[in-house]
This record gives C-alpha cells, structure tokens and sequence, in this order.
C-alpha cells in the first residue's frame, strides 16, 4: 500500500494543550523519548517525538501547570527518561517479531497517547491503530494525518466498538495489543474483562503490557507512589495506579486459553545509560516492581 512521505502536521495558532490527568502523562513519556533520542549514544532514535515536542512546547508554555512547565523548561527525570526509552524500544521490538512471524497481522496500540511507534517501525504496511480517550485523540490529530495504514480510535479501551471496528476493516488476522504504561491506571475488574473480551473477538492474538506489582496498589505503598508521581514527575492527582499482580502468570487465571509467555524487566536490559540502579537487576523484588508481561489469548481460528 501507498504511504504518503510523511503524516505529521503544523500546529493551529488555536490549539491548546490541556488534558486529562492521565492521559497528560502522555506528554511526559513524549518529551522522555524526545530528549532521549537527541541524547549521546541515544537508547532510541525517534525523530518524529523531537518534531512533536518542537510544536507543542510553544503551547505548553502557555498552559500554567506543573507538568508543561517542567517539559518546557527541559526539566526531566534522567532514571525516568532512560526508563521509558529502554521500555519503548523492547515494545518496538516486540512489534517488529510479531511483524515478521505474521506479515499479515496487525498492530493496536492501546492508550497510545503521544506515541510515535508506527514511525519509528517505519511505517509499516500493516495495519497499524493508535488507540485513546477521544479527547487525546482529537488533541494527537492536530499534529499527526492518518494513512490508508494508519488509524486513530477515539474511543475508550472499554468502549468495545473500536473492536467493531477493526474487525469490519482488517477482518479475522493475526493481532499484537501493546499497553505501554496503561493497565496500571485501570480497574482491576475492567481490566479482566478487556483481557476476556480480547481473547474471545481475537483468538490467538498477543498481549504485550504493563504492569505493576500488587503490593504497590495498596494504602501504604500507593500513597508512596502518589507522592513520587506528583512530585518528581508533576502528574496530576488523576494518575495513581489501581491494578496491579501479583505475579507474572495471573492472566492465566482469569480463563481458559492465556497462556503466559515471557516477561521484561528494563532493569534487565544491562545498558550502561542505567548507572547505579542496574544493581537491582538482580533482585525479583526491583525487577518485579513496574515489568512487562507477553501473553497469548485464546486459539487462533486459523490454527
């Protein structure tokens, strides 16, 4: 399929860049990955989220809060940047084998917030479906143009049309669903029955997302972590996480048919841009803490 040289677009002197807690962590995780990538000996090479940062500063410096000011004025977390640059590039990595073991299958990127990866796949002929609240969607479409590949979803990961939707355009194929930095924010009952849903609408796709340690969802350690995401990293009171496990294989008892394939930890990486931390690769208790889980669902109809 044709794919147009590029799918970005100018910013609107109108625009406004105000939006949910949650979903504003998207910008934080954007400029993250922008400051990476313009960095010395870069984890991840992502030019398009530089071009992004360069329209949307001008307007976060006129938003007031805490967070774009921190984002303007370049103030970012180096432990949190090399986190999200480590994470990023293993999901581009799962999507690029997925890719290669099922040429004609297909990419959802849930939550995809101000994520750039169908660029830095390059564009490929997939498929390929950013999925978001439609208020981040409407916001993410003033800078980036859908392609005959490409599609934005407006709709939240609970609305199940969007599942409608994929299937009238792709029909049945072989399906990846990314969560980067999703689940956490969830309920944990919603949570189950999206993975349920995914598994009976989608049988024999994978699930690659993130998750949080159970221990971290209760008062004591969730009021830590509130304080550090509001903190350090300036989110919103919006933005505590509510789901978490307590071990990697639980999806599989949540129903027949998700099985459990590997997990991922970016402490585990060994790249030296981790410092001192890499010391914890060797403890579950670090490793475990904030991890990827990759999972099956369900049998493939074409099996």
């Amino acid at each position: 399929m044709a794919t147009p040289e590029t799918t970005l677009t100018t910013p609107a002197p109108t625009q406004t860049a105000t939006l949910p807690d949650v979903a504003a962590t998207s910008l934080l995780t954007l400029y993250c990955r922008a400051a990476e990538s313009q960095s010395a000996d870069p984890i991840l090479d992502d030019p398009q989220a530089v071009v992004l940062t360069r329209q949307l500063t001008p307007l976060l410096a006129q938003s007031g809060d805490k967070l774009s000011d921190s984002l303007v004025q370049g103030k970012i977390d180096h432990n949190l940047q090399v986190h999200i640059a480590l994470r990023a590039r293993r999901y581009d990595q799962y999507a690029r084998e997925f890719l290669q073991a099922h040429p004609d299958g297909m990419l959802v990127n849930i939550g995809c917030g101000m994520d750039t990866r169908y660029f830095r796949l390059g564009q490929p002929d997939s498929p390929f479906y950013d999925l978001d609240l439609p208020e981040l969607i409407a916001f993410k479409r003033q800078f980036v143009n859908e392609t005959e590949n490409y599609r934005l979803l407006p709709h939240s990961v609970f609305d199940y049309a969007w599942m409608e939707r994929v299937l009238a355009e792709c029909g049945p194929r072989p399906a990846m669903f990314l969560a980067e930095g999703v689940f956490m924010y969830l309920e944990p009952e919603k949570v189950r029955d999206l993975v349920l849903t995914l598994r009976d609408r989608f049988p024999g796709s994978e699930l690659v997302c993130e998750v949080v340690n159970q221990r971290w969802i209760n008062p004591t350690f969730k009021r830590m972590t509130n304080r550090k995401m509001q903190g350090r990293a300036k989110l919103g009171a919006g933005a505590e996480f509510q789901f978490g496990v307590a071990d990697s294989d639980e999806f599989e008892q949540w129903g027949a048919g998700i099985k459990f394939l590997d997990e991922w930890s970016y402490l585990e990486s060994g790249h030296p841009k981790l410092g001192w931390i890499a010391m914890f690769r060797r403890f579950k208790l670090f490793t475990k803490t904030q991890y990827t889980v990759h999972y099956r669902l369900g049998q493939s109809q074409q099996a």
